[in-house]
């Protein structure tokens, strides 16, 4: 067993194969466990010369006749050994292991003395004495490195360890571990003999291996303590640096096969092919005999002169070897071919076992696979893969015709049955029948499934194209039996082969000849053997295998491995079979009982070993994704194995849980599972190598251990650097969502996969988008949230941009689900983790999201026009409806599969309504005839059919009287005919009457309390009723004192014990019912006029609102203070057709006459924040169902649409200005954003929530606005020639100024003056404190800054850059163009405030110092480069110039080489902004849209970090920017759009816990934390002073005479305020850092 592993070991392994650890010890030598008897006998007999004693021999080793030669095998211990005694026997056990050391001991004695004289005597041979004489390690050496190639011993390694000073401490007991020694003269010495076999093979045989290789070979010297000899220290030091060593040693040789195998990683046909070769491979090793079938097939194969050319086609029985003979075909046909046509004959061999694989399953992905190969095989180019299946077909027949008989074309198609029936596959249209010479395909198919031998036989007449693989007879079978067993040197005795020919008589087919086989194999000769020893088919045969392997290797862990390897979708490779059943304390403890386990932790891996080994063949070995799994043969042994391991339903459930805690990683990383041990187990724990800490926890019944199961991430990195270079977990990718979803782990499977950011951006990464979007609709399916509904959706919308770009999706899915987060609160889980792992692709994070919700509801036709339609209702499952028309039929819809569950006839009767109970127990239909029909809704049978009665007096005018309505109880049905003053009460359990309410008036409408107990009768003459409904007594009538209509709805709050009737014109009368025999009114509201037509009433989830809709408005009353909460009117000529409150009631849905949309109203503000279009004609209906918060439309052209409120609502969590986003400020401290639009208004947002705050009015369109640094101060600027100084954080207008147009306003950067700039009149500077002037500037200038030293006023007039003096307002420093071009653009250089950098229109830039009034730097520019200006940056340290042309270019100046660099934008530039420390670009551009969705030009953030030029964060922007700003503090960016929005993101360009900290203080992401519900602030709204504080006129200002600031000359160059209190003063003050310098005294 040891050789076989070792010998797999190097013929599979990928990377490291072997390990060598050699030391002070040799070893003993081996006991053979079979010797040929002739060989056996020459022992013997040299033992009798050499005088010893041969009974232990002799009783120890048994003849068996049956091995070919005859041979002596050791028998088993349990055989000889005493094993009477219980399995928990500690002290037997003790004994028979002494018993046996003594017995070995002796045997290696015998066998050592006999051999060394035989081969003193020439009679043995060196090789043969060998076998004998040596011990394991040198075998395992030899074997391993003896004979192996150089490449091969790369892949090696040998850990060679001297120990100096060892022999003087042999006589310490422990040293036994560490050195061969013997007792000579009762001392203990070591083994000299032994220590020479050791020399010999450490100093010898491997340096003569490294000498012709590169085999790693270490060797190290360890020194023993003088005193304690090799002391536990020693051996720790040792033991730390041969782990390190081997860690780096094995990591080494794993990345050099990593890096050959990165091609293949991302290759679908690669692995699609190589998994069918792997199997190929294995199944042709198992073909036994050359049959006449083969001879056939390669007959066939052959070039043949025939005119046509057909399919061949086997078929045969399960079991038949139909597989084995195809997999032999596909092995041999290339060289029949070479032998028949010659060696330059190049033939391509394509095959596939259908079933195998997913690919191998459906048509479409078979025709896909088989088609790309043989393109690639022939060179062939096929530009892109057919969409349709039909195109797919003829694409094959086209590739068929590039073979030719220098390169001829086989395809071996096995197992054709088990293609799905999806594209009509089991027809055989796609196969091609008429085939080219050059071509051969040959099908294989079970004779009766599906009718598909039957098709075949219609489309190919002549029956030289069909072979039937026919039983063999007996005697064939006895002649194949035999064959295999001498080829393993077996045979059995002619009294044994009288019950196999028994057996070969009853069936003959290959697997059962095989089955017998694997029995007889392991007779002895001495053997009894009867009728029973053989089983008689092939069933009991598999089962009678798989009941012997548990008794060898225990039933439970053969029940638990046959049970994973079945239940898994593709198989498992040996270590995850050992990592699963290591997890499984079912397994753990039954090998603790069987075999003396001393850790709990693992399976030990012999035990997998054995497996493998006794299920060879059936057990068969598979490549997959460059990973071997264990799979089943073939259907037949795993049909069996299902029967045997996987019926009882608890048993597959704990497996599939097991399986996905093992694939989601749960007990990776050292995580303890618990195993559960009985208290009388213990002994088998070695107690005496523990301290007493651990025997106490070891004692405890319930103790954790961990398992040493590996980390399953999605991906295995292959670089921290890169993260794109990677390898997929494919096994995780595979198994995990299988096993989540049939254990019913739904957590697991929305959260570990679903939910998961790394296993989305992995799907699409390696080209499955489409696949991701169908493991989402499974759990979709499995947990019906609707978040996976809504993340589906999402990412439809956007699969053309990440597909494109994948490093963009965690930006793209935040802009997306941040504004429906708190209505879909399990999206969370999602945006922390684009937080957490998306700045490694992508370093933008939106913050806070104004994206428009895009969603489209699930739609159904019901009829062509909604007047067929009477009633839809909702039910509790949020995708089925119930529909009734008008033709009598009721039918049952699931919306979302557009399938029909269930339908109901009604005769023909013509329907007028239905309903449901609560509990959707019974279904009730009214009818013309005036009867209600009782359903069994689940089971759509009818109940009972009861005819409603109307009072003596009642009914229409000239006609007969229908249902005017019915109304349900949880076991009532109340109903009432038009003009009827009487209330029919039914019994739906029974289906029959009980009584009448009998009313005062004609009844309008009845509800029931929801209790069931009471029955609210409304009438005419706004007349209640109220009757019991048990006794059917009359409890109380009221009357509202709005007496003329009738009541058109009842409202019963139960939680205050009130009713409101409201009648047919809108108006509410509130009646406590706390005494419901006398119930009394609480208030009255008179809402009647002018066309106030009723059209729907609600009550809030709450009951804390009532919404009526009317024809012209909306109304919604608060029931704890009863009183009108809002009033909505619609626009005119516009009609409401319906309206229902949102699961908060905080937004009004409604929809209007004639339109095909519906319209979110928020209630606070009175805004729409979204419209809705239905695509299918205009909505006249609106149902809500509460028990989803789900809305149903009904159209015009009879569709009905299921939208959900929640995500509807989400749009009105939106704030917008309504108009385009013109400017905006940001102050230097604070999370605040002040913005212009072009309205009478600044808005002031919270940077964080992305809500407004506050609202400054102003008299005129707003023009210009600026801030103090730390934002306590605003001074603005309108179109009616004002400025205004606000307070932010009051919002007071503490004074205004009149009197001139201003153009620009600046502040200085210590805050205390303002420059006002004007086009016609004298600009001024004013002190910000008072209001009064400092100085009048009399030049106009145009895009002026102020230096960072408030020194200077820099601007542009005419052709012109004048420096103006603050503090006298005269012009100090002036350059211009002495060659008479003119200045394009200037900027200043933040850090160094005296330098200014501007262009002119001769393509030239300079750098001009203010202070020295010199051109510092000029650099000349390509020659028509500024001829489309657009923007001009300068970085902070002034070397760095952006320019930008309006094209897709940035163009990068070097401002001190002149050098220019171009850097391709991924679009046209729109805007661009750089960084505050000039370290990245952030930039807008758009491009036009590719996808069906996108009309017109598509805009795009882009984050550039300069230094390399690499684009760092990509995301869409669905929305019009007409703004882009930056914060000077953290990169943050600000983008406001046409609608009046702003979206927030920040950049961060690598991942570090700034980032974590950053995102986690946000309060947008204390959303997503769920640290508080989002609630929105109340806007304030601040207005201007209607008077003016000062009215500046030329050159000078007047105050108003009530104004708290003085007036002072003028001409004074400081104004000094009076004794008098000055308010406005004060208050400025205290908002502005007075410690700022001000002005000197001269200026």
């Amino acid at each position: 067993m040891r050789m076989k592993l070792l010998e797999e070991c190097l013929k599979t392994s990928a990377g490291p194969c072997f390990v060598g650890l050699i030391g002070e010890k040799y070893g003993s030598i081996r006991i053979p466990g079979e010797v040929e008897s002739s060989e056996f006998e020459m022992i013997l007999d040299a033992a009798v010369e050499a005088k010893l004693d041969t009974r232990t021999l002799e009783e120890w080793y048994c003849r068996d006749e049956n091995a070919v030669p005859p041979a002596y095998y050791l028998k088993p211990k349990s055989e000889m050994l005493d094993n009477t005694q219980s399995a928990m026997d500690t002290k037997m056990k003790e004994e028979n292991n002494k018993k046996w050391q003594s017995i070995a001991e002796e045997l290696k004695r015998i066998f050592k003395i006999s051999v060394s004289l035989l081969q003193e005597k020439g009679t043995m041979k060196k090789s043969q004495a060998k076998r004998y004489l040596c011990s394991a390690i040198e075998d395992e050496l030899d074997f391993a490195l003896g004979k192996q190639t150089a490449a091969f011993l790369k892949k090696c390694v040998c850990y060679i360890r001297k120990i100096a000073n060892f022999d003087r401490h042999a006589k310490l007991p422990e040293m036994g571990r560490y050195m061969d020694t013997i007792v000579e003269n009762e001392k203990v010495i070591r083994n000299q003999e032994a220590h020479e076999k050791l020399i010999k093979l450490r100093d010898e045989f491997i340096p003569t291996i490294v000498a012709s290789s590169n085999l790693r070979v270490y060797t190290s010297v360890t020194h023993c303590d003088m005193k304690l000899g090799y002391s536990q220290e020693v051996e720790t030091h040792y033991v730390e640096g041969l782990c390190k060593q081997f860690y780096e040693d094995m990591v080494d040789i794993i990345q050099a096969t990593v890096q050959q195998n990165f091609d293949t990683e991302t290759d679908p046909l690669y692995d699609e092919v190589l998994q069918h070769l792997s199997l190929c491979k294995t199944y042709a090793s198992f073909y036994e005999y050359r049959c006449e079938a083969l001879n056939i097939i390669h007959r066939y194969i052959l070039p043949s002169k025939a005119a046509r050319i057909n399919p061949l086609i086997v078929y045969g029985g399960p079991c038949a070897g139909k597989t084995l003979l195809l997999a032999e075909v596909a092995k041999q046909a290339y060289a029949w071919l070479q032998e028949e046509m010659g060696p330059d004959t190049d033939p391509v061999v394509i095959v596939r076992f259908l079933g195998s694989t997913d690919g191998s399953t459906e048509l479409r992905s078979l025709l896909q696979s088989i088609c790309e190969q043989i393109a690639i095989n022939y060179r062939c180019l096929v530009h892109s893969n057919p969409h349709k299946i039909n195109d797919l077909k003829e694409l094959l027949g086209n590739l068929l015709n590039e073979s030719s008989f220098r390169r001829p074309l086989v395809i071996v198609l096995d197992a054709i049955e088990q293609l799905s029936d999806s594209d009509e596959a089991r027809k055989l249209w796609w196969l091609p029948i008429n085939l080219p010479r050059s071509v051969r395909i040959i099908i294989s198919t079970l004779p009766n499934k599906h009718g598909i031998l039957q098709k075949m036989r219609c489309l190919i007449h002549d029956e030289d194209n069909y072979i039937e693989l026919m039983p063999r007879d007996r005697k064939m079978c006895s002649q194949i039996l035999k064959h295999q067993l001498l080829k393993v040197k077996r045979k059995v005795t002619s009294g044994q082969q009288i019950y196999v020919n028994e057996a070969l008589a009853k069936c003959t087919l290959p697997m059962f000849v095989n089955l017998i086989f694997r029995e007889v194999k392991h007779w002895r000769s001495h053997k009894d053997v009867d009728d029973s020893s053989l089983c008689v088919t092939v069933h009991e045969s598999i089962e009678q295998l798989f009941w012997s392997l548990e008794n060898k290797l225990g039933s439970k862990f053969v029940f638990r491995a046959l049970g994973y390897i079945t239940i898994v979708r593709t198989g498992l490779s040996e270590m995850e079979l050992e990592d699963i059943l290591s997890l499984d304390n079912s397994v753990l403890k039954d090998i603790i009982i069987s075999t003396n386990l001393q850790n709990p932790l693992r399976v030990a891996y012999i035990l997998i070993a054995k497996l493998k080994e006794e299920l060879n063949g059936y057990l068969i070995e598979r490549q997959v994704r460059n990973l071997t799994l264990l799979v089943w043969a073939n259907r037949h042994l795993q049909l069996i194995a299902q029967k045997l391991y996987l019926s009882n339903e608890e048993d597959v459930h704990q497996m599939h849980s097991l399986l996905a805690e093992y694939f989601l990683g749960v007990w990776s990383g050292g995580r303890k599972k618990m195993f559960h041990c009985d208290s009388h187990h213990l002994n088998s724990f070695d107690f005496n190598q523990r301290n007493p800490d651990s025997i106490e926890s070891a004692i405890c019944d319930e103790s954790s251990y961990d398992r040493q199961t590996p980390e399953q991430p999605w991906v295995f990195q292959c670089s921290s650097l890169d993260p794109d270079i990677f390898f997929v977990n494919h096994r995780k990718m595979t198994e995990l969502l299988y096993h989540l979803t049939r254990s019913g782990r739904t957590d697991d499977l929305m959260f570990g996969v679903i939910m998961d950011f790394s296993w989305l951006y992995t799907m699409i990464k390696i080209g499955q988008f489409e696949r991701a979007l169908m493991d989402i609709d499974i759990g979709y399916n499995y947990t019906q949230e609707k978040e996976l509904k809504f993340l589906a959706s999402t990412l439809r919308s956007i699969k053309l941009k990440v597909i494109k770009n994948p490093n963009s999706l965690s930006a793209e899915l935040q802009q997306r689900l941040l504004p429906v987060v708190t209505s879909l609160p399990k999206l969370r889980h999602l945006l922390l983790e684009c937080d957490k792992d998306g700045p490694k692709y992508c370093s933008i994070v939106p913050l806070h999201s104004s994206m428009d919700v895009i969603y489209s509801p699930e739609r159904l036709p019901l009829s062509s026009s909604y007047m067929q339609i009477v009633d839809v209702l909702p039910t509790l499952s949020p995708s089925i409806i119930i529909a009734a028309l008008e033709n009598g039929s009721i039918s049952t819809w699931d919306v979302e599969t557009r399938q029909l569950l269930r339908q109901i006839d009604t005769a023909h009767s013509v329907v007028l309504g239905i309903k449901l109970t609560s509990d959707e127990k019974y279904l009730v239909v009214a009818t013309t005839k005036n009867t209600l029909l009782i359903y069994d809704n689940h089971k759509s049978c009818l109940l009972s059919e009861v005819e409603i009665k109307g009072s003596k007096h009642s009914g229409v005018t000239g006609g007969v009287a229908f249902i005017n309505g019915f109304t349900l109880s949880s076991n009532h049905a109340l109903a009432w005919l038009e003009a009827s003053k009487d209330v029919n009460v039914i019994d739906l359990l029974y289906g029959w009457p009980l009584y009448q309410f009998h009313c005062w008036y004609e009844v309008t409408c009845v509800q029931c309390s929801p209790d069931g107990v009471y029955a609210f009768c409304g009438q005419y003459l706004n007349t209640t009723t109220i009757f019991h409904l048990g006794s059917g007594e009359k409890l109380s009538t009221v009357t509202s004192e709005f007496s003329g209509g009738f009541v058109k709805a009842l409202l019963i709050l139960d939680t205050v014990q009130e009713m409101v009737m409201i009648d047919n014109e809108g108006s509410l009368s509130v009646w406590n019912t706390e005494e419901i025999t006398n119930p009394q009114v609480i208030e009255d509201f008179d809402c009647r006029g002018e066309d106030n037509e009723v059209v729907s009433i609600e009550l809030s989830e709450d009951q804390s609102a009532i919404l009526i809709c009317k024809a012209r408005s909306i109304e919604v009353l608060d029931t704890g203070l009863w009183k009108m909460a809002e009033k909505f009117k619609a626009k005119r000529n516009e009609r409401f057709v319906a309206a229902v409150l949102s699961k908060t009631a905080e937004c009004i849905v409604a929809s209007m006459e004639n339109t095909s949309s519906i319209f979110v109203w928020r209630r606070d503000s009175g805004q729409c924040m979204a419209s809705l279009q239905e695509i299918s004609g205009a909505t006249v209906k609106l149902i809500k169902s509460n028990h989803h918060n789900l809305l149903l439309s009904l159209t015009t052209s009879g569709v009905v649409s299921i939208w959900d409120i929640d995500i509807i609502t989400a749009m009105s969590n939106i704030d917008k200005t309504g108009k385009p986003i013109q400017s905006l400020l940001l102050p230097g401290r604070g999370e605040l954003i002040y913005t212009l639009d072009g309205s009478e208004s600044v808005y002031k947002w919270n940077f964080s929530t992305g809500f407004i705050e506050s609202v400054f009015k102003h008299e005129g369109i707003v023009e210009n606005c600026v801030l103090t640094s730390s934002g306590d101060l605003m001074v603005t600027s309108d179109d009616k020639c004002s400025q205004y100084v606000w307070h932010t954080v009051t919002g007071e207008n503490i004074f205004r100024i009149n009197g001139q147009k201003i153009s620009q306003l600046l502040i200085t950067h210590n805050d205390q003056f303002v420059v006002s700039l004007c086009e016609q009149n004298a600009s001024r500077v004013w002190r910000l404190a008072t209001g009064h002037k400092v100085c009048n500037i009399l030049v106009a200038l145009q895009n002026a800054f102020i230096t960072t030293a408030n020194t200077f006023l820099i601007g542009m007039t005419k052709n012109k850059l004048l420096a103006v003096s603050l503090w006298s307002g005269s012009v100090s420093k002036k350059f211009c163009c002495d060659d008479g071009t003119s200045i394009v653009s200037f900027k200043l250089i933040p850090d160094c405030p005296d330098f200014v950098v501007f262009i002119t229109s001769a393509e030239t830039v300079y750098i001009w110092s203010v202070a020295e009034e010199s051109i510092c730097r000029r650099v000349q520019l390509p020659n028509n480069f500024l001829k489309n200006l657009e923007d001009f940056q300068i970085s902070p340290n002034g070397k760095l110039g952006i320019v930008s042309r309006g094209d897709e270019n940035i163009n990068v100046l070097d401002l001190h080489s002149g050098k220019l660099r171009i850097v391709h934008a991924s679009g046209v530039i729109w805007r661009q902004r750089l960084s505050r420390d000039g370290r990245y670009l952030v930039y807008i551009c758009f491009q036009n849209g590719d996808d069906e969705d996108d009309n017109g030009l598509v805009f795009s953030l882009i984050v550039m970090r300069l230094a390399d030029g690499k684009s760092i964060g990509a995301c869409s922007l669905y929305k019009t920017p007409t703004f882009l700003g930056l914060s000077q503090r953290h990169l943050n960016i600000i983008v406001g759009f046409e609608d009046g929005s702003l979206g927030t993101y920040t950049v961060v360009d690598r991942v570090d816990a700034a980032l974590k900290i950053k995102i986690a203080t946000s309060n947008s992401r204390q959303i997503v934390n769920n640290a508080s519900q989002k609630v929105r602030p109340k806007c304030s709204t601040f207005s201007f002073k209607t008077a003016a504080d000062c009215v500046w006129r030329e050159s000078t200002e007047v105050f108003a005479r009530d104004s708290p600031i003085n007036v002072s000359d003028s001409g004074e160059a400081e104004t000094t305020p009076t004794k008098k209190p000055n308010y406005c003063y004060d208050r400025v003050c205290s908002a502005i850092d007075c410690k700022s310098p001000s002005f000197p005294s001269e200026s």
